[in-house]
């Protein structure tokens, strides 16, 4: 097969395009420290609802309609051609997949969370080897969040989808896609104090406080200990010759960084939760640097659709952690949508349950899906159905009313976004900062 050139006539391709669209039907809950299998279920659901009606292409010996070279490896001289019956029939609508995933190398977040999520999540999506085993993209920045969301996407994309097997796929049903499924992750530590009064690491000393946020002790034979301590230091005593440190605080946004830098953040009952509060913008805004990449950065064309996810991952005592769901955004066909928290921290008021948190944010524990647009090359309107949805989502989540005032990424710690291509979606939303 010759490569097909990046920039393909667009073709109109209905399923990916109803796709979309029924999954921003689907209810999600942002903000709430949750066990990590109630998080991955509902990232879980969406990605179904994605590839519905169509066979999922994850399996690398699905894709033996891609090189008659099998015949003759030496690796497969025992199959003979049965190798090759293991190759999808591209004749019927197939979505071929891939699933990256970022979190901060800190050894705290190696257990059961990240475990999880490689057998629910990626197990699921990510691609899989010859021998069976997932093999899903993981990125270990420092932190958490992404060292450089164009490189993640640029990678993830480019990793999955040869110019052979884009050529095949494209071009054996018009219903065909590409789906990139990216992850971000943070961490955040959590401290149970309970009757017991106990300084943290600022010398702070909090008495009859249920919860701090900040700090984690990996083991009840350890002391607690900073958690994210990049994220932490990055607050606390900020280095501007580190690049660590420098990195953190340009997601996070300068706003932002004076704003939890001069104040003390804290929930309903008196528990700290600035830190948690940096984690979840650092998770978002690495998030929309990548979906930036994918679509207004041209990583993924007309027929690549990207569904990405930004959570923190809340460390417990002994491995027992939970997640925040921060926020979910697809990218396709030159529209960009999203919904959860956002990325000004003086929008985030914190309530407490029990010693589990939830964020409110600007007042509101239900956020609407926002949009914006982008200009794609032969995308000269937004897929029908997926602008009949966003014209159809109100800022209070009910049908009918639209706020034309912002666009999602408009506020002081978010990184300018794309010039509108197609106004009537891009009013459907209010900002999401």
């Amino acid at each position: 097969c010759v490569p097909r050139p990046a920039s393909m006539p667009r073709t109109e391709v209905k399923k990916i395009e109803q796709n979309v669209a029924n999954m921003w039907k689907l209810h999600s809950d942002f903000g709430v420290e949750k066990e990590p299998e109630n998080v991955f279920m509902a990232i879980i659901s969406n990605r179904y609802a994605l590839v519905k009606g169509t066979q999922m292409l994850r399996d690398e010996l699905q894709l033996a309609f891609n090189s008659p070279s099998y015949r003759h490896s030496e690796h497969w001289a025992n199959i003979g051609d049965g190798i090759m019956e293991c190759g999808a029939d591209l004749t019927t609508p197939s979505v071929l997949t891939t699933c990256g995933y970022t979190m901060c190398g800190d050894r705290i977040c190696q257990s059961l969370a990240l475990k999880r999520y490689q057998t629910m999540v990626a197990g699921r999506f990510g691609s899989m080897t010859e021998s069976g085993e997932t093999k899903p993209e993981l990125f270990f920045a420092t932190g958490g969040g992404t060292d450089s969301g164009p490189t993640l996407a640029h990678v993830t994309v480019g990793h999955a989808l040869d110019a052979r097997i884009k050529d095949n796929l494209y071009s054996g049903n018009a219903d065909n896609f590409f789906l990139c499924n990216i992850d971000v992750c943070t961490h955040c530590g959590h401290l149970d104090i309970g009757s017991e009064n106990k300084a943290d690491f600022l010398g702070n000393t909090y008495a009859k406080v249920g919860t701090i946020y900040g700090l984690a002790q990996e083991s009840e034979l350890r002391d607690p200990r900073p958690c994210c301590g990049a994220i932490v230091g990055m607050i606390t005593n900020f280095n501007m010759h580190n690049p660590v440190h420098v990195r953190l605080r340009s997601d996070l946004g300068e706003a932002n960084w004076n704003y939890l830098a001069k104040n003390d953040i804290k929930a309903d009952d008196g528990s700290p939760v600035k830190f948690l509060i940096a984690a979840a913008i650092i998770a978002i805004q690495g998030m929309r640097n990548t979906v930036d990449a994918l679509g207004p950065g041209g990583e993924l064309d007309e027929r690549g659709l990207g569904h990405m996810t930004a959570q923190v991952q809340v460390n417990n005592v002994e491995g027992k952690e939970t997640l925040l769901y921060c926020a979910r955004s697809t990218v396709y066909g030159g529209v960009i949508m999203e919904q959860g928290l956002g990325t000004d921290a003086t929008k985030y008021q914190a309530v407490m349950d029990g010693h589990n948190v939830r964020f409110l944010y600007d007042g509101k524990k239900d956020f609407p899906i926002v949009t914006r647009t982008y200009a794609m090359a032969g995308a000269k309107v937004a897929p029908a159905p997926v602008q009949q949805v966003a014209n159809e989502m109100s800022v209070d989540g009910s049908k009918g009313k639209k706020n034309k005032n912002k666009q999602a990424g408009q506020d002081d710690s978010a990184k300018p976004v794309v010039a509108a291509a197609v106004p009537a979606v891009a009013e459907a939303g209010e900002a999401a900062n």
